[in-house]
């Protein structure tokens, strides 16, 4: 992407020196210096440990060094699974030339955008309010105090096809610091200005309070997102795709409040279509970050967890909705690859694996026909479980493998043929050729796993990220108990919520890394791992759970909560930095949700939690406070505010609240759990233990302990009498406001003549 100086009052400066004139000459000279990286943490960091340039990380020294020296700073964002970070490294940071320009002239500063979001948060505005784009590597040239004055993300290192390369941004900056400074400063006081405004506090108008989220702002947001919605393909937009998981979770909740199937239809099909697509791994479970097409086909094959977190849950809801295994299937495939290949020992998860294997983006995950045919039949290693020719046949046909490839000579496994059709075909059976299929992934993991060199894996153990995982993991306890994905889940939430502690002891730290957690945690770690705790609560009610996110509770209203304009900071008021910004020229907001929930939606989904659950009123007014605030805005933009208005839609549909006493005793508990009750807590009490435990909050006040399976359904404090039967709670649940047909599978008849997920 092009980038462009923010306005200055000199025109060359604006629109960069005519091609031939003067540069500075900026070769050697300066003090023997070094690359301070080499004591990291951070797996990005250290992968820059060796570059000539003289990086330093974003502390308090390096911030020093720019002001004592006059210097500007060069500052450089990514992280370690970033396949466009990689390219300008080797293009650029690995070149000797470029580097001495800017070891002579700038003060280099590496963050890891894992580490510290917060800086990534302000930069990449900036770079998007001067260039309309951001992304990584995030590339921004900084006055010594901070404030921006030219940004981009990735630059080829030299000039080429009219565009110009980094070193000639490089010569050309260092001689506007040296020849125009009083332009460039002032240029930079303007845009500093500008996020100033942007990031200042609103003040809270308190008529806003009596006009919070209701009915009229749901039907807004809804029939807003519907206007982006591709409703051949499913999602939202067109290339580059990403999952948007929000905005499907609120798709599904609004299509069974409003009783609206088409809402319902196009979440669904947005399932189904990736579920096809490869941006789903078919051989080895989980969801590559984005599709570069509008047709789910071609991923940037980078893998996240967070999308790993977020994605299969959508699943789960799907499969509450419809009843449909398929869904389950996917979400079971998913969750196996995050507890196969990014769990750590401590229990929390890793963040990513690379788009990059040998050398080369998408290698890992493709194929041609030849391997696959080999593989299938037992031309590698012998004939044990091979399939049959027309087996194999039928598994290259459903997953599109042809000689040709479907993607620059090779194939990603994709599918757009229904299996009956395949099978018809081929003269096998439906249930032999979904065995087949099976059994040709499994071939093709092994395979693959054995015999190609793996993506470069990024082990930071990110709080929020992690906590994102252990709710996944809770998620898909729910709709299928016997996985063991509780267990999972306990561990994580344990690991990040009371393990990763911060060095002031209350709150927890953002990142740890083979025994180092140096940052502290923002905003988003504290409120996502509120919700694990919950999550994991529900499922096993152990008071420490609830105690603990009460804590974390406590502090995400203490720490980030900013009453006069009823929203939410990323950074604690104790940020570092001399100023309370940690460093930052401004204090950064936590409002709208990207790929990951924003901190605020989080915050506002475990305040309204937190309230339920243990009856305290300030985690219920911040939270009512937060919505009011931002009502206006999310019922406009819906996309960008997709998991706040899934926590807000609880405000308007008032889910039931359901306790499950003694689930053991009968099946109704497995009945329950399966059913789609967006936004209810649905808390199973194994034992009078359990109960005794927390029996002093308000939630469980009034429900025993017996012999059977009882149910309770709450609702604004008034619940129903212990019910025992399955047909007593769904005509119960279906009575409720907000109950709709009951909770189960009342879609599945308004979706069923949608393609099904695979």
């Amino acid at each position: 992407m092009e980038a462009r100086i923010f306005a200055a009052r000199r025109g060359w400066l604006k629109y960069g020196p005519a091609r031939g004139s003067a540069m500075p000459d900026v070769q050697g000279g300066g003090a023997p210096r070094s690359n301070l990286l080499g004591g990291e943490a951070s797996p990005y960091l250290l992968q820059h440990a060796s570059n000539p340039v003289w990086w330093h990380a974003w502390d308090d020294a390096a911030l020093r060094r720019a002001v004592d020296e006059d210097k500007p700073i060069f500052l450089s964002v990514g992280y370690s699974s970033c396949h466009w970070c990689h390219v300008m490294a080797h293009e650029s940071f690995e070149d000797g030339t470029i580097a001495a320009l800017l070891n002579e002239h700038f003060v280099s500063i590496k963050v890891d955008r894992e580490e510290r979001p917060d800086v990534d948060d302000v930069y990449q505005k900036a770079c998007q309010m001067a260039t309309g784009q951001g992304g990584w590597p995030l590339s921004v040239f900084l006055t010594p105090d901070r404030k921006p004055f030219y940004a981009g993300t990735y630059f080829p290192p030299s000039d080429v096809g009219g565009r110009r390369g980094f070193g000639s941004v490089v010569r050309w900056l260092a001689q506007a610091w040296a020849e125009h400074r009083s332009d460039v400063a002032a240029s930079a006081e303007k845009f500093a200005e500008t996020l100033r405004r942007a990031e200042a506090s609103v003040p809270f108008r308190e008529d806003a309070q009596k006009a919070a989220f209701d009915r009229a702002a749901a039907d807004e947001a809804a029939v807003n997102l519907l206007h982006i919605v591709d409703e051949h393909n499913g999602g939202f937009g067109s290339a580059p795709k990403f999952p948007n998981s929000a905005c499907v979770s609120l798709m599904l909740r609004y299509g069974r409040m409003a009783g609206l199937d088409r809402f319902t239809r196009l979440a669904l099909r947005t399932l189904d279509r990736m579920a096809a697509g490869g941006i789903f791994d078919h051989v080895g479970g989980g969801f590559h970050r984005y599709s570069t097409d509008s047709r789910w086909l071609v991923p940037h094959f980078e893998k996240m967890l967070y999308d790993n977190a977020l994605i299969p849950v959508n699943y789960a809801e799907a499969y509450q909705a419809t009843g449909d295994a398929a869904y389950l299937d996917v979400m079971d495939r998913t969750l196996s690859y995050v507890l196969r290949e990014l769990a750590a020992p401590c229990g929390g998860f890793y963040s990513a694996q690379d788009a990059d294997a040998g050398g080369e983006e998408g290698l890992y995950y493709t194929w041609t026909r030849r391997e696959v045919l080999d593989v299938l039949r037992g031309g590698e290693g012998g004939g044990r479980g091979a399939l049959s020719a027309a087996e194999a046949d039928a598994f290259c046909a459903y997953y599109d493998v042809t000689d040709g490839g479907n993607w620059e000579g090779r194939t990603i496994l994709c599918n757009s043929a229904p299996l009956h059709a395949v099978a018809f075909r081929f003269g096998i059976g439906d249930d032999a050729a979904r065995e087949a299929l099976q059994a040709g992934r499994a071939r093709l993991l092994e395979h693959r796993g054995r015999t190609r060199e793996a993506p470069g894996l990024d082990d930071n153990v990110i709080a929020s990220w992690s906590a994102l995982a252990a709710s996944a993991l809770a998620a898909g306890h729910r709709v299928s108990p016997a996985r063991g994905y509780l267990d999972a889940a306990a561990r994580c939430a344990e690991r990040v919520a009371f393990g990763m502690r911060d060095a002031e002891g209350g709150g927890v730290s953002r990142v740890a890394r083979r025994g180092r957690d140096p940052v502290p945690g923002g905003l988003d770690d504290h409120a996502h791992c509120a919700n694990a705790l919950l999550d994991v609560f529900e499922a096993r009610p152990e008071e420490r759970y609830l105690e603990r996110a009460a804590e974390l509770g406590r502090l995400v209203c203490g720490r980030f909560w900013d009453e006069e304009s009823g929203g939410f900071f990323m950074t604690a008021d104790s940020g570092g930095g001399g100023d309370g910004n940690g460093g930052l020229v401004v204090r950064p907001r936590s409002r709208h949700d990207m790929s990951v929930p924003s901190g605020g939606s989080a915050a506002v989904r475990a305040l309204m939690r937190l309230h339920a659950f243990t009856g305290e009123a300030e985690p219920g007014r911040v939270a009512a406070r937060a919505l009011a605030a931002q009502a206006r805005e999310a019922a406009e933009n819906p996309f960008a505010f997709g998991h706040l208005l899934c926590a807000a839609f609880s405000a308007v549909d008032c889910p039931p609240e359901v306790t499950i006493v003694n689930p053991a005793a009968s099946d109704i508990a497995k009945r329950v759990l399966s059913m789609y009750l967006p936004g209810s807590p649905v808390v199973t009490v194994p034992s009078a233990g359990h109960l005794a435990a927390v029996s002093r909050y308000p939630y469980f006040a009034g429900k025993p302990f017996g012999d059977r399976t009882e149910v309770y359904v709450c609702r604004a404090g008034a619940c129903s009498a212990p019910m025992d039967t399955l047909g007593q709670v769904e005509a119960e649940l279906a009575r409720a406001p907000g109950g709709g047909n009951g909770g189960g599978h009342g879609a599945a008849a308004a979706a069923a003549d949608l393609p099904r997920a695979s």
